[in-house]
């Protein structure tokens, strides 16, 4: 576990007043990299006890939670099924797994009685994301996917300026982002652990910000596009090139309900510093969010607000909203249990029923780029 893996977690420190009247126990499903936010999250506050924690890797949970992080008490198993059957005294999990193995523990889970923070993508594919809302809805429990750039205040920012009408109509949206380089190792690359690659470890995050943005339109169909040339060529990704069998690109061209396009890109490699910013068309003006290349969950500053005024073609800067504390990582796991545990209804989950209209586009993505047409998007009742 590299150290600028574990860095981006520990600045995240609490500083909101929390009553540990009870100890919210708390379950560890998959120990890799993205689990330290969650982990160092539940950490930094007093009414939540880390009990178990899981990992098919022999010893890794053990590592993580003992000796890393000092977690004496807490119980380590090999996989996600021994764990829940033997802790009975679990109300939370958070599933950390690689993308192939959301879908099971995420049922599993939801079965026993257990709330649930899913780590992004949702799943690889629309059929495994209608299984796990089927288990959400016989089970009654909270299941929220985890995605943290929902918390940032200028993320909601930008939601706020296109529900309120300032833009008038939606009609167009570009969208995406990516890296010059920038190909992850380890389970992203390989279709058995990652299942997807750039599209679902960064594209589900640009997709997730512009359609939070315009409410959830439902995706009519989609025409798209994938490759991999970066990623299985030995030049630009060395000896993990043999084993690369994702997507490193990904391009759609998205119809949404209402009229609205949605002119869609992104990249963990290519020979441009950047494929665009995103660009949200309306009828009276426009909004430019700057791209970035890590998709870390926050817009960086040079956010522009484009109309025309008293006749007059206006360009305004938006102002930037710091970050603030607690950081990401941690809001997204405490609205969770504010909303599961203590019942708080206006706690901020992202909900399978939003994220599922995000599944079915990626899904759709990878089905149009094999077909080589555009494909409609079925959704089936839940």
């Amino acid at each position: 576990m590299s150290d600028a893996v574990l860095s981006q977690f520990k600045q995240e420190e609490a500083k909101e007043e929390i009553k540990a009247d009870r100890k919210i126990k708390v379950g560890i499903i998959g120990t890799g990299g993205i689990s330290e936010g969650h982990i160092a999250s539940y950490l930094q506050m007093p009414d939540v006890e880390i009990i178990a924690a899981c990992d098919i890797v022999p010893t890794k949970a053990a590592s993580v939670m003992h000796n890393y992080h000092g977690v004496k008490n807490c119980r380590c198993y090999l996989n996600h099924k021994e764990m829940i059957d033997n802790e009975p005294e679990l109300d939370l999990v958070s599933i950390c797994t690689y993308n192939t193995q959301h879908a099971g523990p995420a049922i599993y889970a939801l079965e026993h009685g257990l709330h649930v923070i899913l780590e992004k993508p949702f799943t690889v594919t629309l059929d495994e994301a209608i299984e796990v809302m089927k288990a959400e809805k016989k089970s009654g429990k909270i299941l929220s996917i985890g995605f943290q750039p929902r918390y940032d205040y200028s993320m909601q920012y930008v939601r706020d300026i296109v529900q309120s009408g300032t833009l008038g109509k939606i009609y167009y949206v570009q969208t995406g982002g990516g890296r010059r380089r920038g190909i992850p190792g380890g389970t992203f690359i390989e279709k058995s652990t990652g299942g997807i690659g750039a599209l679902g470890d960064i594209g589900c995050y640009s997709l997730d910000m512009v359609m939070n943005a315009l409410g959830h339109p439902k995706p009519l169909t989609v025409s798209g596009y994938t490759s991999a040339f970066f990623g299985q060529n030995p030049k630009y990704n060395g000896e993990d090139a043999e084993r690369f069998s994702v997507d490193d690109f990904g391009a759609a061209f998205i119809r949404l309900e209402g009229g609205i396009i949605i002119d869609f890109r992104i990249s963990w490699a290519m020979h441009a510093d950047t494929p665009g910013d995103t660009i949200i068309l309306g009828t009276e003006g426009a909004l430019r969010i700057p791209s970035c290349d890590c998709w870390n969950g926050t817009i960086e500053p040079g956010l522009k607000l484009y109309r025309d005024v008293c006749g007059k073609q206006t360009e305004t800067p938006l102002p930037y909203i710091p970050k603030g504390e607690p950081l990401l990582f941690y809001r997204k796991c405490r609205a969770v249990i504010e909303r599961a545990i203590y019942g708080k209804e206006d706690a901020m989950i992202v909900p399978s029923s939003e994220i599922i209209y995000n599944q079915a586009i990626i899904d759709a993505i990878v089905k149009s780029s094999e077909l080589g047409r555009e494909v409609e998007v079925v959704i089936p009742e839940i």
